[in-house]
């Protein structure tokens, strides 16, 4: 699987309606790691955030992402596990967490650099990701914009890219990279204030 699978944001499964847990069965059947692969790709959006929310660093980030991937697999060959999704995340923290205090007594100034450098919108979509609930509130929400927003805000917020990039590799202009960037950052904290409304008044 290639880095670009990875972190493709348009997936074309026809297992959407499996389960996670049916497709954990059936790889604990016939132990074929493409069910696992099915798996894991539901959930790139949500490593890949939750690396960068941790990390703060783009290529760090992508290959945190793979070898979470690959730890999953090796895990998953030795026992079972009956709710995927959190155990993923834990999986994910947890990997996270190692490589910061591998790193410690290096200081940087990466995230002060990147609120100086970087356009005002993603520090905006920083406030906006604060907590691991919301986290995962815009992964869901992520997944509900038009393909343009979708794509535009996928490259720039998570990949960091920068507008330039985005324009040379979506075909769009400036202008329109721009337009859907602002317009899909809207429209996710539109989403993320609606789902979390929602879950208040179901409480």
């Amino acid at each position: 699987m290639t880095t670009n699978s990875y972190f493709s944001f348009v997936k074309s499964d026809k297992y959407q309606h499996t389960t996670d847990q049916e497709l954990l069965e059936q790889f604990y059947t016939d132990h074929n790691n493409e069910w696992l692969g099915i798996l894991l790709q539901r959930y790139t959006l949500l490593l890949l955030g939750v690396s960068m929310k941790y990390l703060k660093n783009e290529e760090e980030a992508k290959d945190s992402v793979q070898q979470i991937f690959l730890k999953v697999i090796q895990e998953l060959q030795k026992y079972k596990v009956e709710y995927f999704k959190s155990w993923l995340y834990m999986v994910a923290k947890n990997h996270c967490l190692m490589k910061i205090r591998d790193r410690q007594g290096k200081i940087t100034t990466e995230i002060n650099d990147r609120l100086t450098t970087k356009p005002e919108e993603e520090t905006d979509l920083q406030a906006l990701i604060k907590n691991d609930h919301t986290l995962e509130l815009m992964e869901e929400a992520l997944k509900e914009l038009n393909p343009e927003q979708q794509q535009c805000v996928t490259l720039f917020y998570l990949q960091k890219k920068s507008y330039q990039e985005v324009s040379i590799e979506t075909g769009f202009s400036m202008l329109q990279v721009k337009s859907h960037i602002q317009n899909g950052k809207r429209n996710l904290k539109i989403l993320i204030e609606k789902k979390l409304s929602e879950e208040m008044n179901r409480k």
